[in-house]
Parts: C-alpha cells; sequence; structure tokens
C-alpha cells in the first residue's frame, strides 16, 4: 500500500481537501508538479501527488479547477485548459521543445478526459527497411482538443490530429484524423456515427473521417 492511499483515502480524484490529510494530499500534489521550473499550475488545481508531471524539454500550463488523477502521466509540451478532468492512467505526452513546440498538446476549456486514454505527440519514422526504427528518429505533430469534449475510456488520439469542439470519443476509439465539431465517433479507425448538431454534417452517417 502506498504512502498516498494512506493519505487520501485511496481517492484517484481527490475531492476538494474535506479532510486535513486531503488538503495535505492537494497541496503536496501541487508542490510535486511545480518543483519543476517549467510546470504552471493554477492554485484552484487538484493534482495528485501520484501523477507524473514533468516538462521534459517543453512546458506545462494546466488551468484553472482542472483535476489531474493518480497515476496519470502529464509530460512534454502540454497544456490544459480550464475546468478539466484528466482520469486514472492516462497518458498525455507532448514533444518538441520549448522554443520549437512542433508537437505540442493543447487541450482546451471543460474537456473530460477518462481513464487510460493515449495521446503522444510524435511518432517515429520507419521509411528505410534498412535501418533500425530506433535509429530513424521522431516526427512531431501538435494534438489540438477543442472545449467541450467527452474523451471516453481507452481512446487513443495520433499525433496530428483536431478534435473539434464539443465532440464525443466513444471508448476504445483510435482518431487518426481530425474531427468535426460536434461529432460522434467510434471505432478503429475511428468513424463519425452522428453528429450532436445534424445540421453540421451534410453526409451520410458512419462516415470515415476527412
Amino acid at each position: 500500500m502506498s504512502f498516498w492511499i494512506w493519505i487520501d483515502g485511496g481517492y484517484s480524484m481527490l475531492p476538494h481537501g474535506k479532510s486535513w490529510r486531503q488538503r495535505f494530499s492537494l497541496w503536496a500534489g501541487r508542490r510535486l508538479a511545480t518543483r519543476h521550473r517549467h510546470v504552471h499550475v493554477d492554485p484552484t488545481c487538484r493534482l495528485s501527488p501520484e501523477a507524473r508531471i514533468h516538462p521534459r524539454t517543453g512546458e506545462i500550463h494546466i488551468g484553472a479547477r482542472t483535476t489531474i488523477a493518480a497515476q496519470a502521466i502529464v509530460q512534454g509540451n502540454v497544456q490544459i485548459g480550464e475546468d478539466c478532468s484528466v482520469q486514472i492512467g492516462t497518458m498525455l505526452i507532448g514533444s518538441g521543445t520549448r522554443e520549437k513546440p512542433e508537437g505540442a498538446i493543447r487541450i482546451g476549456n471543460h474537456v473530460r478526459i477518462a481513464p487510460f486514454v493515449q495521446m503522444i505527440a510524435a511518432n517515429h519514422r520507419f521509411e528505410d527497411p534498412d535501418v533500425p526504427i530506433g535509429r530513424q528518429g521522431m516526427y512531431q505533430k501538435p494534438i489540438v482538443i477543442e472545449d467541450d469534449v467527452w474523451v471516453a475510456g481507452r481512446v487513443i488520439i495520433t499525433a496530428g490530429v483536431t478534435i473539434g469542439r464539443g465532440s464525443v470519443l466513444a471508448a476504445g476509439a483510435v482518431v487518426t484524423r481530425d474531427v468535426p465539431p460536434y461529432s460522434v465517433v467510434g471505432g478503429v479507425p475511428a468513424r463519425v456515427i452522428k453528429s450532436r448538431k445534424p445540421a453540421t454534417l451534410t453526409a451520410e452517417p458512419t462516415q470515415d473521417l476527412p
């Protein structure tokens, strides 16, 4: 049993400091994150001390009233807006540097990210079959999640994808292309199932993403 399970009572998403132990956990979570020079956290955030938050060569910004659960990983160039939640086991890995944030992850306001979601804003190159993949380097592309998006459990969003405002990504979807605003998508690879605002999509349902 970890020290923090004993202190915070076992919550993965800490409540608003109802006990001295929970208040201590929230303080520790923010303190552990901001010990890194390039991590900027609003004082109203709730960060689990068991989250792994590190800027690497980039920069992290986390907006007001956002919650990061235990065992979530937020590393590299990542920007998370206000009133968001990142659940247990989710991995947000931005790439690039502070000077060249070519593989940044940018998440808007009021975004819900369920457990075990994966966003990695870089991919291995593998064009040359005569060179080991590990020696061919990486290419970096940003991931953008606009406001008011729900990303359900175990969704994978690949580098270079933008998720339009108000969209819902069904559990287990693998999203490899941009998603129009207010879409509901699911599947492997993900396809548009319907629109939350039908007038915004003129094509038939269950279409390939653009």
